[in-house]
């Protein structure tokens, strides 16, 4: 199975979507919430080349973007190749 990091907010209903598709998935992940931590925010951004927003998903150390760039590949048929 591959290995999933997402950053996270508590408040973020994007980050519960994200979780919630690949909770549904059968896939397994590690959350960091950054919400109230600044040096994890700042480990997050550098990680995901500037990005700033949560969530900030990662697939097998690859960078997949937020919630709407993980759905994208669900629609497109390609996520579940990269949760094997």
């Amino acid at each position: 199975m591959a290995q999933i990091e997402i950053y996270t907010s508590s408040l973020c209903g994007y980050c519960h979507a994200a979780k919630r598709l690949l909770t549904q998935k059968g896939a397994s992940f590690e959350e960091t919430d950054v919400g109230r931590d600044a040096a994890k925010k700042a480990a997050m951004i550098q990680r995901a080349n500037g990005g700033r927003t949560v969530p900030q998903i990662f697939i097998d150390d690859i960078h997949i973007g937020g919630y709407d760039d993980l759905n994208a590949l669900e629609r497109a048929g390609k996520l579940d190749a990269l949760l094997v």
